[in-house]
């Protein structure tokens, strides 16, 4: 078949396509001829395929949860397995509207551009979904998935070019634009905006640290993930399982994943020692097992394209991202999932924290010249 889209066949305008499924099925067989290189078994495939299977558990805790919050809701008593296919089925159209949407994108630029299509969308078009509130509707999703892809990425040249996190652009975008589709009590949980009952609350941790200074779950509970919340980011447990997949395998740095985690802690032990609110009292670690702290940590913050690169810039991007993500849900309520603009504050500073830290090694190795001599 490969002659056939392969330049001079009859279908070589598709060739991007091809080789598109091509390479997602088979190991590819393009091989170097000059230059120095470094040989390797990994390809980018394979790298964001990783990635995926680390995206695993927390999105099978979400099928679960999903359905799980649903029932608590209505009071019916159904079991493991009804739980989560009723979760599955409320969750899947969301996966694919956001993977036949972007990647339709996708391989669209790729056959204008001619160029491969990029890998990167197999692990944002995961991404989306899981940090989206069971039910946002779906031309929504559609709308922010294409708002991502030409916005956040083909603009600035595809895959391995983009300044921000594809995915947390998306949700930024519903969460500006329709506001009410990300905040309340009834988006979290599924049908709640029609089928709860009177005194029923959806509402979050974080929306309860917000308005009454206590989290008002049982501190288990929300460190395994049976609370209200996006579909992928209740479990702080599955979450760490999918972190160390991906610090096992090399895929993420650990020390932005730490750096995240100590800045967190650290900027909450400061406002629990200033005080001045109920929400400054909560106890510091709190904040590290709601909302998406975790999974903006795990798999947000590490994104290679968008981080710090240097060694200790990824200290130094890893402490900022956490301590701003707690210092904007504690000044600023308004926003009480400040994991979203953190990071997309830092990742416009990555380049930045970079060049600070690479002239900063530069003026050290020219003093210990001047000194040598």
């Amino acid at each position: 078949m490969k002659p056939t889209f392969s330049k001079g066949g009859k279908l070589a305008f598709l060739g991007s396509t091809f080789d598109a499924f091509e390479t997602f099925l088979f190991v590819p067989d393009t091989t170097t001829t000059k230059g120095a290189h470094i040989r390797d078994c990994n390809d980018m495939k394979r790298v964001m395929i990783t990635v995926v299977i680390a995206l695993l558990p927390a999105l099978c805790f979400g099928f679960y949860n999903t359905g799980y919050q649903h029932f608590l809701m209505t009071g019916e008593q159904v079991g493991f397995w009804g739980t989560l296919w009723y979760g599955f089925l409320k969750t899947l159209p969301i996966i694919i509207a956001s993977y036949v949407t972007g990647l339709a994108i996708e391989f669209g630029f790729a056959q204008v551009r001619g160029h491969e299509v990029n890998e990167g969308f197999l692990v944002t078009g995961l991404l989306i979904p899981m940090i989206m509130p069971v039910d946002v509707p779906i031309w929504m999703v559609v709308l922010a998935t294409a708002f991502a892809v030409l916005f956040g990425k083909e603009v600035f040249g595809g895959t391995g070019m983009n300044v921000w996190n594809p995915a947390l652009l998306a949700r930024a975008f519903v969460f500006f634009a329709y506001t009410p589709s990300m905040s309340g009590e009834t988006v979290w949980v599924a049908d709640a905006a029609t089928n709860a009952p009177d005194g029923f609350s959806g509402a979050t941790a974080l929306a309860n640290m917000a308005d009454k200074g206590t989290m008002g779950f049982d501190a288990l509970d929300a460190f395994l993930g049976f609370i209200p919340g996006c579909i992928g980011e209740t479990s702080t447990l599955a979450i760490l399982i999918g972190a160390a997949i991906l610090l096992f395998s090399g895929v993420a740095s650990w020390k932005t994943m730490v750096s995240v985690f100590v800045g967190g802690l650290a900027m909450g032990l400061l406002f629990n020692a200033i005080g001045a609110t109920p929400y400054m009292q909560i106890p510091a670690w709190q904040h590290l097992i709601v909302g998406g702290f975790a999974f903006g940590a795990v798999f947000m913050a590490t994104d290679p394209v968008t981080s710090a690169q240097t060694e200790k810039g990824k200290y130094i991007y890893g402490f900022m991202t956490g301590a701003i993500a707690v210092m904007l849900r504690v000044i600023n309520p308004a926003y009480p999932e400040g994991m979203m603009l953190s990071i997309l504050f830092m990742n416009m500073l990555a380049p930045l924290i970079d060049y600070c830290v690479v002239e900063a090694n530069i003026r050290h190795r020219k003093n210990r010249v001047k000194l040598a001599k």
